[in-house]
């Protein structure tokens, strides 16, 4: 995929990347896959999650720096023709920094009362003098929206093989 279709493909779903939890998907040091749930913050060019420098995660993807991640968002009581997601893909950058990561407090600012954001913050910069930023560059991204008909090509397909031919049965 080129970076033309991946932008246009997120640029589709402004609303999920202003998400600030998604799922993860990576490869375990044991060979075995995992998928686990992470707070997100979109840079404009970058995914990115923070962690404990400690977390089995962040061996394993400094070995295997491909992974995915799923953005789900859902209307009306998460009625399927409502369903939304975005899924990437990207190669994924590890880098251990001193303190908090500094997207990892914004994301909070966005889902929290100013004053929760605070003790948020401080409780924080008590409990993690390092974290590992993990900085994720879609290499691949699919934004689906059930409700609009965007939904993935071999279920179109289905859905329209299994149409009657105009005119079939009159």
């Amino acid at each position: 995929m080129d970076q033309h279709e991946i932008d246009a493909e997120l640029s589709a779903a402004p609303d999920l990347l202003e998400a600030t939890s998604a799922h993860l998907a990576y490869t375990a040091q044991d060979g075995t896959p995992r998928v686990v749930p992470v707070g997100i913050y979109w840079t404009g060019t970058e995914l990115v999650v923070a962690t404990g420098t400690e977390a089995p995660k962040v061996a394993a993807i400094t070995a295997r720096p491909d992974v995915a991640l799923a953005i789900d968002g859902a209307g009306g009581a998460g009625a399927p023709d409502q369903t939304r997601t975005l899924s990437v893909r990207g190669r994924a950058d590890v880098r251990i920094v001193d303190g908090v990561v500094e997207e990892y407090l914004a994301a909070s600012r966005k889902s929290m009362a100013p004053d929760a954001a605070a003790a948020f913050e401080k409780a924080c910069r008590a409990m993690y003098p390092r974290m590992a930023r993990i900085g994720i560059t879609p290499t691949w991204a699919r934004y689906f929206d059930f409700g609009t008909g965007r939904i993935p090509g071999f279920l179109q397909d289905l859905a329209e093989r299994a149409q009657p031919a105009d005119g079939a049965g009159e």
